[in-house]
């Protein structure tokens, strides 16, 4: 088990009292954005593509306290731009760790080795590091050679100084599935305490709109790695979305599951999107109208989503909303481990040099491949 036994009781205590007060559309993950500026320029990212003065802008401590305190989910995500580069992150970090908020620092590590020094080991802290693959792979995708090294490094001494770590990985397409498998390999070895792993997300201010996967090659890509799955591997996320992204179980996009606050406000309706702002989070839930986003809506630029932010709290409300789908969780985390033939071979075939160069653009894909 990846996840702290203290961790799954407080989100399942937070979903079961959601449940009983009938509240609908409920927070599980605060995605705080308290800053857009990086230290990187990867082609897949769309949170750098902003004027100068906006880069420079930042929230304050109290701002990001307030925007916890007013969403009241039990854990926060710490994205960015590159959250390490804020001058006063231990100061945020510190603050939410006092209200016992479970938190993922989210960093590309360039910058871990030079600011642990800031932050002291908790349960209520883990840091969310970003690698895309191998060594080569990930390099690529960040754009920056060397990457990897200093990723690697810093997770090494965030390890010896008893801080918690996870990766998260995101995948595009043409990624190679045997690569990505060795990758999960690598990180056991290197000793994280689990992975977390999406599809790309596909940003509207990204350089790279070409390698972003539609429904259809997301479950192909997800079945041919998790599948016929080592033992050895722990995730760090729901086993269900997992499973979904896999193409084993529907789920219907809950936006609201994961509210995104930075510098302009609450973000509508997501993570990705962006269609206005709200002044509050009650604003937000209220006014926002959700009807219009998710696949079942018909908005194209939703036509090909499956990632987290939009998915993976539908998979643990139904968790810890259900009895059939907490023992789906149990039996996804302890026992199965999804033997499939016809699996194996696809991932001799996604792991083809003609595969590996098989990327196609959004906007070329068939209506067959969105609606699948």
């Amino acid at each position: 088990m990846s996840v702290p036994v203290s961790q799954m009781w407080t989100v399942a205590s937070y979903v079961v009292r959601q449940k009983a007060a009938r509240r609908k559309r409920y927070p599980l993950v605060l995605m705080l954005e308290p800053l857009f500026r990086c230290n990187l320029a990867c082609a897949g990212c769309g949170k750098i593509q902003y004027p100068a003065h906006i880069l420079k802008r930042q929230l304050t401590p109290e701002e990001c306290f307030k925007a916890v305190d007013e969403c009241g989910a039990p854990m926060v995500s710490i994205p960015g731009g590159e959250p390490l580069m804020h001058p006063e992150i231990d100061k945020i970090v510190e603050g939410l760790v006092a209200r016992k908020k479970y938190i993922y620092l989210c960093s590309n590590a360039l910058l871990l080795k030079e600011k642990i020094h800031l932050f002291k080991p908790s349960k209520y802290l883990t840091f969310s590091i970003h690698l895309d693959g191998e060594r080569e792979h990930h390099d690529l995708s960040v754009c920056r050679e060397g990457g990897y090294e200093i990723a690697a490094q810093g997770i090494r001494e965030a390890l010896k100084r008893g801080f918690r770590v996870t990766t998260n990985t995101t995948l595009f397409d043409g990624a190679d599935a045997k690569s990505v498998r060795a990758f999960f390999d690598e990180m056991m070895e290197l000793g994280v305490e689990g992975m977390m792993l999406s599809p790309g997300y596909s940003y509207e201010k990204a350089p790279d709109q070409q390698h972003f996967l539609g429904r259809a090659r997301t479950r192909k890509l997800f079945r041919a790695i998790l599948s016929n799955r080592k033992k050895s591997w722990r995730f760090n996320q729901s086993m269900l979305f997992l499973e979904f992204l896999m193409g084993k179980r529907h789920y219907t996009c809950t936006p609201w599951g994961m509210p995104t606050y930075n510098i302009f406000g609450w973000q509508k309706p997501c993570y990705l999107l962006q269609d206005g702002y709200a002044d509050t989070f009650a604003e937000l839930i209220a006014e926002t109208e959700w009807a219009n986003y998710g696949t079942e809506s018909g908005n194209p630029k939703c036509a090909n989503c499956m990632v987290h932010s939009g998915y993976e709290a539908s998979a643990v409300n139904e968790t810890f909303g259900s009895l059939r789908g907490f023992v789906d969780t149990v039996k996804a985390t302890l026992f199965n481990r999804y033997s499939d033939a016809g699996a194996s071979r696809l991932l001799d075939e996604m792991s083809s040099p003609e595969h590996a160069g098989a990327l196609v653009q959004i906007e070329a894909q068939s209506l067959e491949e969105i609606r699948a």
